[in-house]
């Protein structure tokens, strides 16, 4: 099937478009993409201008059948792209018109390709948030299933990536369940906010046609019509926002990279990654390198780059609609594939990670991570907070004098930094007791990682197969005082 190779915006001028400048202004091969929302945005306009009397029942059909065929044309693969139509609009509209005649040019009354692409761009991102929504709290659920595997693993937490103090396994992961669980609520704000029909702003001005925008924005699922037709032409936050809250998803996930990469390390010993998630190396036959880990800390700086490059787009443009916007589209579109790419990696891999438990554990037992815990009992004792502190310098210095961890030196030794201190304070100073101490809300302590899964689930709406809570831990569960339907069973 040929497309009409006469542009059908060609009438103004007297000479054809030169060549090359044809290809450099086109942006079909990009924006072809959007054919989806294109059609559904023409068959509510459609729809509209029949209900307000601009086209007849029988003018409406036609336009809804020759879309309709349009819409399996791509699908199937059959459909014909243009350059000459330069993009995603205007060649549905010439291929409309090419299938049903007159009735295709009447399609456009009313609007404009400025309302149009708007209209486009925020149904294709509504669409794709969704999308990078189910792939996010996939992740979120492979994170907590993990968490739950782990509320009695004891590693060390780290401050300078230095020994600080113990912690568990579980409550590690749960720092990055709550990194993603903000990141899902600016996503939902985003798409709250770009769910504005632009519809009928048409160029800039809006139209003397008699239109409905209520109605065509209530077949779009788009909560209201836009306020200003300047502005809906013109606006491009909506996509600066989600590519913002992208960029910090993606640092998130960078983060969450740089932790697995050194944990797999030879000198941390923390974590096995998957042989599937992991690639060799050309010439050291030994080598197990955490490619994808690796690939999405790199991948965070280039959608980091298209913030800025949407930014920089929009900074100094007039209004109201400017060639220059041609260019929003890309770092967009490359955004989404990198962020939907990433999660699904991620998705796809935690669930398989291994923690090697008693690497962890020896790891926690170096680096005297459990000084703050003898502070804390000196205090109990009476000691001001700040006497404590020298106290358990001397006795940390000793220990590294002697190679020995806090828990290794004998009482006699440590009552000559004080003796208030007793037999009691090896309990303190196990690596168990440490974190078994710290059972408030957002502590580290195993219950209390529980019932953070638990209020997790309640956030997510979902289950976690095998997972019982006590019941002195409910009772203990200060974050919400009622338990969703979807987590009841955990209370049993």
């Amino acid at each position: 099937m040929n497309i009409n190779s006469q542009k059908l915006s060609s009438a103004r001028f007297a000479q054809a478009t030169d060549a090359f400048v044809e290809i450099f202004t086109a942006s079909v091969d990009f924006d072809k993409r959007m054919a989806n929302q294109d059609i559904q945005g023409s068959l509510a306009h459609a729809k509209m201008l029949c209900k307000v009397g601009v086209l007849t029942d029988s003018e409406r059909d036609l336009i809804i059948r020759g879309l309709t065929q349009i819409q399996s044309e791509i699908e199937h693969g059959e459909f014909e792209w243009s350059i000459q139509q330069e993009d995603v609009h205007m060649n549905i509209e010439a291929r409309l018109t090419h299938l049903i005649g007159i009735a295709g040019k009447k399609l456009h009354t009313g609007r404009s390709r400025n309302d149009q692409v708007a209209t486009d761009i925020r149904l294709y991102l509504r669409d794709e948030i969704a999308a990078i929504g189910d792939e996010l709290k996939r992740l979120q659920l492979a994170i907590l299933n993990l968490a739950e595997q782990h509320t009695d693993t004891i590693m060390p937490g780290f401050t300078h990536l230095q020994v600080a103090q113990p912690i568990v396994f579980g409550h590690h992961l749960m720092a990055w369940f709550e990194m993603l669980n903000r990141d899902a609520d600016r996503l939902r704000d985003c798409a709250k906010r770009l769910n504005v029909s632009p519809l009928g702003a048409a160029a800039l001005a809006g139209t003397s046609y008699p239109i409905d925008r209520h109605f065509s924005a209530e077949l779009l699922g788009f909560s209201y019509p836009s306020a200003n037709s300047l502005d809906s032409v013109s606006d491009r936050d909506f996509a600066i926002e989600f590519t913002a809250t992208a960029s910090i998803l993606m640092m998130h996930l960078s983060r969450f990279s740089e932790e697995l990469i050194l944990w797999a390390s030879a000198q941390f010993n923390f974590i096995d990654i998957p042989d599937a998630f992991c690639t060799g190396s050309s010439i050291m036959p030994q080598k197990k390198n955490p490619d994808v880990p690796e690939l999405v800390r790199g991948k965070s700086g280039r959608v980091t780059g298209h913030l800025v490059a949407l930014l920089m787009l929009m900074k100094s443009q007039p209004l109201a609609y400017n060639k220059d916007n041609q260019e929003d589209k890309e770092p967009l579109f490359d955004t989404v594939d990198t962020l939907l790419n990433c999660l699904r990696a991620y998705a796809d891999m935690v669930p398989h990670l291994v923690a090697k438990k008693e690497n962890m554990y020896r790891a926690a037992k170096q680096g005297f991570a459990t000084a703050t815990d003898l502070a804390d009992y000196l205090v109990r004792k009476g000691v001001a907070f700040r006497d404590a502190h020298e106290i358990v310098g001397l006795a940390v210095r000793l220990g590294v004098e002697t190679k020995r961890d806090l828990s290794e030196l004998t009482l006699a030794e440590l009552q000559t930094f004080s003796p208030l201190i007793g037999e009691e304070v090896f309990e303190v100073l196990s690596l168990e007791g440490s974190v078994a101490a710290r059972s408030h809300i957002g502590g580290t302590a195993p219950e209390t990682v529980r019932i953070a899964i638990r209020t997790a689930c309640e956030r997510l709406e979902v289950q976690l197969p095998h997972f019982h809570i006590s019941g002195e831990e409910l009772r203990l569960n200060l974050y919400q005082p009622q338990i969703s339907t979807a987590c009841q069973h955990l209370a049993e």
